[in-house]
């Protein structure tokens, strides 16, 4: 396989596009007779400033070529419905297809967003449900469903953090996060006015409670983390923080992009968080990747609620004893909307179909797996090849996904994790976060989830096993990788700054 001159046949045909297929004349379809005399002028029949000036540059091809075409663009993507995807942080749950099915009943796909309350009444009450669920499994009372992604919903929460304290007669100037916090969270603490300051871990992988005090002080609007953090383990001294940023008059900020290793277990309220974001593409089974749809819930103590955006879902029973259902705009303290209409309507019927027909015992059960799935697995890579050149940065008992260090690999077999990462393409495998979070030295993260059955995770391991094994007589294999993908190694470098966006005719 080394340096393989030969292309695959989707390596050979990778540059063709379905305009590069078109032949003048070719047509897929017929359309019927339109039902009017054939020399009428078509201004007669279509308004003038409705009619192009010149033909539309589409593609002129036969019925058969368009389905073999999008056939073999489909087979090019690597998916959950592909192999094994055990990308840490950004998790890809299975997405059970009953969630589909449920979301594409014509009451739900074909609903418009601008109809009434009257006449959605269904609809605002999955948006009900879907709200006390989240409550509950959050342990915080309110729920906004409005933020469109989980950063959407971090820069929401930290808008509401400004309200309260203006509320309160406070202007505080700083955020706190540490330095194993997700990449978006400095990121939303600069786009809502506040200055990020970072907070250090210790030898266990938690937050470092000496520089915590030493930074903690009442110029702090919020303090942002995961529990578990993005090196998958769980803080021990989470009720000592929540006690720190309280007494100061902070607010406590969970970001929930790792809810789905306790979820059922523990709840972010219990642990002393005022405000939760809930990426329901990561922890309820939204499919996600592309850029979206997303939706990123917020829920909040009582002491925020005031603040949260409008329109909330409520209800009032009715004289006759009846759920109504309703949105309500009468919030005067809100920070308004922060997006259109009330949110991705299909991800939350999604979410919500995965939530009821999991049920409270079946998500806990959700959790067990995917940190079970996780403590095997870093197990296994603890052995052999693994353990010698990738172990564990933190190794601790994990949660849902745990850290391995490439250091070892890069300095005595001179790979990169990159490279590690491209050659478990070629043995079928997506490969696992890199780089990430950036306090390990060549970080390798991996999240299984909790679907994933044993031969599985034992594949993945042998497959690392193989590769380091090979690498240790002719590193230069995995360097080259990947092989059989249909594009072969990128030039990173140039696709950075010599980006091709507009499509070549």
């Amino acid at each position: 396989m080394k340096g393989a001159a030969t292309e695959t046949p989707q390596q050979a045909d990778r540059a063709v596009t379905i305009f590069e297929k078109s032949v003048p004349g070719r047509r897929a379809a017929q359309l019927p007779a339109a039902g009017v005399e054939e020399d009428t002028p078509i201004a007669e029949l279509i308004p003038g400033h409705l009619l192009r000036e010149t033909p539309a540059e589409l593609p002129e091809v036969s019925e058969p070529e368009i389905v073999r075409h999008y056939n073999r663009i489909s087979r090019r993507n690597f998916d959950l419905d592909t192999g094994f995807y055990p990308l840490g942080s950004c998790t890809m749950k299975y997405n059970p297809r009953v969630n589909e099915r449920v979301a594409s009943l014509p009451g739900f796909a074909a609903l418009h967003p601008g109809t009434s309350a009257d006449d959605a009444q269904g609809a605002l009450e999955v948006m009900f449900l879907l709200q006390s669920s989240l409550s509950e499994i959050c342990g915080l009372p309110h729920v906004s469903l409005q933020p469109s992604a989980g950063s959407q919903g971090e820069l929401t929460g930290l808008l509401l953090a400004r309200a309260y304290h203006a509320d309160q007669g406070r202007n505080p100037g700083k955020v706190l996060t540490p330095d194993t916090a997700h990449g978006t969270n400095p990121a939303s603490v600069t786009m809502a006015g506040y200055e990020v300051v970072k907070v250090a871990t210790d030898s266990e992988g938690g937050v470092d409670l000496e520089d915590l005090r030493s930074k903690i002080d009442d110029d702090v609007a919020c303090l942002m983390l995961t529990n578990p953090n993005t090196l998958g383990v769980f803080d021990r001294n989470i009720t000592e923080i929540a006690r720190l940023a309280h007494e100061c008059g902070a607010l406590l900020y969970y970001d929930g992009a790792n809810l789905n290793a306790v979820m059922g277990q523990t709840r972010p309220g219990d642990m002393g968080f005022d405000i939760v974001h809930v990426n329901l593409h990561k922890s309820f089974s939204q499919p996600h990747g592309g850029g979206g749809p997303g939706a990123g819930p917020i829920a909040v103590s009582d002491r925020v609620e005031p603040y949260l955006p409008r329109p909330q879902v409520v209800f009032e029973v009715t004289e006759g004893g009846l759920l109504k259902f309703d949105l309500d705009f009468d919030r005067p303290r809100s920070i308004g909307r922060v997006r259109g209409f009330q949110g991705n309507f299909g991800v939350f019927v999604r979410s919500l179909a995965y939530i009821l027909s999991l049920g409270g015992d079946g998500l806990a059960e959700a959790s067990r797996l995917a940190v079970l799935n996780a403590n095997y697995l870093k197990k296994r890579l603890s052995e052999g090849r693994a353990g010698r050149y990738l172990p564990v940065a933190f190794d601790r008992h994990c949660m849902h996904e745990f850290v391995l260090s490439g250091a070892a690999m890069k300095r005595e077999l001179g790979l990169r994790t990159t490279d590690l990462a491209k050659r478990l393409l070629d043995f079928g495998f997506h490969p696992p976060t890199v780089y990430f979070p950036l306090l390990v030295e060549e970080a390798l993260m991996v999240e299984p989830v909790e679907t994933e059955p044993k031969e599985q995770l034992d594949g993945f391991a042998e497959a690392i096993e193989r590769i380091l094994e090979e690498a240790e007589s002719d590193p230069e294999i995995a360097r080259q990788a990947p092989y059989s993908t249909p594009v072969r190694r990128l030039d990173e470098v140039a696709a950075t700054r010599k980006p091709v966006i507009r499509q070549q005719r």
